[in-house]
């Protein structure tokens, strides 16, 4: 296989075909038993490929946080559930619905950046491990961690906001009758 040679030269690579298909006594109407590809058809698959890898890790990270998000709604339902009573006692105090749902809503944020910080934590293991063990080069940027730390904070405001509104919504009365 034939490797350098650049795609401007097209009469260039004609030549070099026809010697090959000389020198591999190939008919005429046979096909061709070699490829011959330049620098940039390989880094052009080279990008492909890293494109499509960068997507893999995309839907996987999406199914992670999609999970994540649940996991962090359903800690929240039964933390409702479970404090039903105290929600009635702080309406029947005076808090607001608005109170109470901020309550909830502060409580999946914080969940969800103990999460992401933990996943931070554990991804620069991981790249460091990597990059010990098989000599790769790994660059770990400041903006990529800040972005995952608003991630969070926003998978536990959106998958937080049901939860919060549903124990912001509790009649205090029924809440206090509760057992």
């Amino acid at each position: 296989m034939l490797r350098c040679l650049p795609r401007r030269h097209p009469e260039a690579k004609k030549q070099i075909v026809a010697l090959l298909r000389e020198r591999h006594h190939l008919r005429p109407g046979e096909d061709n038993d070699f490829n011959i590809r330049s620098p940039e058809d390989l880094l052009q698959a080279q990008l492909q490929a890293s494109h499509i890898f960068t997507l893999l890790l995309a839907g996987a990270a999406s199914l992670s946080l999609l999970v994540g998000g649940i996991g962090i709604m359903n800690i929240m339902l039964v933390s409702v559930s479970q404090r039903t009573r105290e929600i009635g006692i702080r309406l029947a105090v005076g808090a607001t619905d608005r109170d109470v749902q901020w309550q909830f809503l502060s409580e999946a944020v914080v969940l969800s950046l103990i999460g992401g910080g933990l996943g931070v934590l554990a991804g620069i293991i991981s790249a460091i491990a990597l990059e010990k063990t098989l000599s790769w080069a790994m660059e770990l940027s400041p903006e990529t961690m800040v972005i995952s730390g608003i991630f969070s904070a926003a998978i536990g405001i959106l998958f937080g906001y049901y939860p919060a509104r549903r124990a912001s919504r509790l009649d205090p009365i029924e809440t206090l009758r509760y057992e």
